[in-house]
């Protein structure tokens, strides 16, 4: 068994297929009409379908997990991020840790944490 990828639920599939196209260079593999899997093993599913599936209601910023991306030219990624969605929901903004590691937080249009940080 192989691990294969990772699915975040939206609610606008072409909003969100644009912000991981825009920021990150995600190209479209396969679109199945609400379902679209993205280069690097990300899937985007459109809400509908994922309520339908479980019967619950989706529960944006919820925090219990993260996309996490390293990125050596962390300031050009910012102004980047900045430029395209200057109307982005920081967690946090550029924070060095303890060990060194530059890193920001950030919701993407539907809630789902996102972490860039400098490499390890």
């Amino acid at each position: 068994m192989r691990f294969k990828n990772f699915l975040i639920v939206v609610k606008d599939i072409e909003r969100s297929r644009k912000f991981y196209h825009d920021l990150f260079g995600f190209d479209v593999i396969l679109d199945n009409d609400g379902n679209i899997v993205l280069t690097d093993g990300l899937v985007l599913q459109e809400e509908k379908y994922w309520k339908e599936f479980l019967g619950k209601e989706i529960m944006p910023e919820n925090n219990s997990c993260e996309l996490y991306f390293e990125e050596a030219d962390l300031d050009g990624f910012i102004e980047k991020l900045e430029r395209y969605y200057p109307e982005v929901h920081y967690v946090n903004r550029l924070t060095t840790h303890s060990w060194g590691q530059k890193v920001i937080r950030f919701y993407d249009p539907d809630g789902n944490l996102i972490e860039v940080g400098t490499p390890m």
